[in-house]
């Protein structure tokens, strides 16, 4: 009598691994407050010159607030992080044409080599090294991204952490209180001033020498000052050499008063 084959594989286990399209966009959460948005569009628009320099070919992506699927998980939404901002170098910025719905680890296969969370609570779940649970053990030892930013704006406070033999080291501010990030070329910092209307201890980027990296907005607005002030310069040189004509005018007169002739002179 022949022996029936039995599987060991449970029939309901997928027979590929699903990509972005196949897995949710969301949690259902809402977005924590009002300043979480426009301190991605910040970060991003400034960066933006820094990343077409460093990839020409246009190849890298931005997520805010995207999910980042690292395990297989039921409900799938568990085994993804969505950190508030990341940014993944060397990979193309759409797949198969389209925008990604998610970043998805194992289609993927590239890291992230920073992710940055803004604080809303007290902080607790973005330093949370519950193992398989707590955002900074997930950043720390299962996506492994490099450098690690948790920003507080109720404490005006950044902080960054970099990994190392595979645990993450906080970082050092350097002498102007910045992070330095070297594969970018830029440092992250804190900036009080006002950005859509609201002024905050927003989080910024500068360059490795220490210039604020400039929104497209604030690039304009300086180069409105620059042409005002080069305008303003030369409208002061034209009325130098008008005054300095009408004087040159009335000495001439005076001269000719006293009979001498100004043209002589010149000679």
């Amino acid at each position: 009598m022949t022996t029936p084959i039995i599987s060991t594989v449970p029939s309901e286990l997928p027979t590929s691994l699903p990509d972005h399209t196949q897995l949710p966009e969301s949690d259902g959460t809402f977005v924590k407050n009002f300043q979480e948005h426009p301190q991605s569009i910040l970060l991003t628009d400034s960066l933006t010159p820094v990343l077409q320099r460093l990839h020409p070919d246009g190849h890298y992506c931005i997520g805010q607030d995207s999910g980042i699927y690292w395990r297989l998980t039921e409900p799938p939404e568990k085994g993804a992080e969505a950190p508030d901002w990341f940014y993944v170098p060397n990979v193309l910025p759409t797949l198969g044409g389209k925008m990604r719905r998610s970043y998805v680890l194992w289609q993927e296969i590239v890291s992230p080599l920073i992710v940055l969370e803004f604080v809303s609570g007290d902080g607790r779940e973005e330093r949370d090294t519950t193992p398989y649970a707590g955002k900074f053990w997930v950043y720390e030892q299962a996506i492994r991204v490099p450098f690690y930013g948790i920003y507080e704006v109720s404490k005006a406070s950044v902080e960054v952490y970099y990994l190392v033999e595979g645990r993450y080291r906080p970082l050092t501010a350097n002498e102007r209180g910045h992070y330095p990030i070297p594969p970018l070329q830029i440092e992250l910092g804190i900036w009080r001033g006002y950005y859509q209307n609201v002024e905050l201890p927003w989080l910024r980027c500068w360059d490795s020498q220490g210039n604020l990296l400039l929104t497209g907005q604030e690039q304009v607005q300086q180069s409105q000052i620059l042409l005002g002030e080069e305008r303003l310069r030369s409208e002061q040189a034209e009325t130098l050499l008008e005054m300095e004509r009408q004087r040159a005018e009335r000495l001439a007169e005076k001269l000719k008063e006293l009979g001498i002739n100004p043209e002589t002179l010149e000679q």
